[in-house]
């Protein structure tokens, strides 16, 4: 047994006996422990310091919500007004329309984006040709790449009423030309299927990393029980990545009230806001452009606290159904 067995050994010991209460103990087994993979911790470091700097000291900040924050008082100078900003948000006429996009475009991205990188990364294992392999997940990673300002200045020229699309669907179907951006009801659609075209491709390198630490003696005992390539990807393949895929699926559930206002500010216009208005880009308009700094942090926490619920219940889910879960 080496010096580094005998150390985890002697910890698991003490953890055992209870003796880990002691500060003494505790102390002694940290420093080891700490001594024994300092270069772990140290590349831990910068990953401590950014959640520290950016998501939980701004915490403190958070309290404007519950004030009538003047930028001149400071925050804690500022009136304190309790509920009122969300009250003043819950009664108004965009709390409607804010939730119900929200919620129908992150239902649109789970139902149809995250199973893309999932049905990729299987079929990218099946293909035996290295060659057409390497070539095809190239191509499918370049378009995360594309900064999203280009995307959708693509996406204007290509869908426009004189556009490439247009301009084949007149030609083969004889169609009059539609303003896909213009039109409400493609909204969802060209935001969720334009995410997918671009992220589908690096999303599926983490499943393809998982697939790789599969046992191939499974697949070879599997054929000599008769099971064909269907059986085997989802017998085999699929169950050995079931605990990452409940792993990326709790975590996106966690993001439910969640959008990304860069892309949609880039899509939409006055004759799509019905549907392509959502928090992110309403706290955008209230905080940034008409400084309404207390009534957007409002909004802001309302849909933070949503999504928290929404990571608790379905970790608890998930453990209570397959035993596993984030925590």
């Amino acid at each position: 047994m080496t010096l580094s067995d005998e150390y985890v050994a002697r910890d698991k010991g003490i953890a055992r006996r209870g003796l880990l209460s002691r500060p003494g103990e505790f102390g002694q087994v940290l420093i080891r422990d700490f001594r024994r993979n300092k270069y772990i911790y140290l590349m831990l470091l910068p990953v401590v310091a950014y959640y520290l700097l950016f998501h939980y000291i701004p915490m403190w900040g958070a309290q404007i919500a519950f004030r009538d924050f003047d930028p001149v008082l400071g925050i804690s100078g500022s009136p304190w007004v309790g509920l009122e900003n969300f009250k003043e948000f819950f009664s108004s006429f965009y709390f409607d329309r804010l939730f119900g996009n929200t919620i129908l475009l992150n239902i649109w991205d789970l139902i149809l984006g995250f199973p893309a990188p999932i049905i990729l990364a299987l079929l990218l294992n099946e293909i035996k040709f290295n060659p057409f392999k390497g070539a095809v997940q190239t191509i499918s990673y370049l378009p995360h790449f594309i900064s999203l300002v280009v995307v959708v200045g693509m996406m204007v020229d290509f869908l426009a009423r004189d556009g490439l699309v247009n301009q084949i669907l007149g030609n083969l179907f004889g169609m009059q030309p539609i303003a896909f951006m213009q039109q409400p009801q493609w909204f969802r659609p060209l935001y969720v299927f334009s995410g997918i075209w671009q992220g589908i491709g690096w999303s599926s390198i983490i499943y393809l990393a998982a697939i790789s630490a599969i046992d191939p003696s499974l697949y070879e005992a599997a054929m000599v029980d008769g099971a064909g390539r269907f059986r085997q990807m989802w017998h085999i393949t699929v169950a050995g990545i079931m605990p990452t895929i409940l792993l990326l699926l709790i975590l996106r559930i966690g993001f439910m009230m969640t959008v990304g206002y860069e892309k949609i500010i880039l899509m939409y216009n006055p004759l799509t806001f019905s549907t392509a208005d959502v928090f992110s880009t309403y706290v955008y308009r209230k905080g940034i452009l008409e400084m309404d700094y207390s009534y957007s942090a409002a909004v802001g926490l309302f849909s933070s606290c949503i999504n928290f619920v929404l990571l608790i219940a379905a970790n608890t889910i998930s453990r209570r159904v397959n035993g596993s879960g984030l925590w």
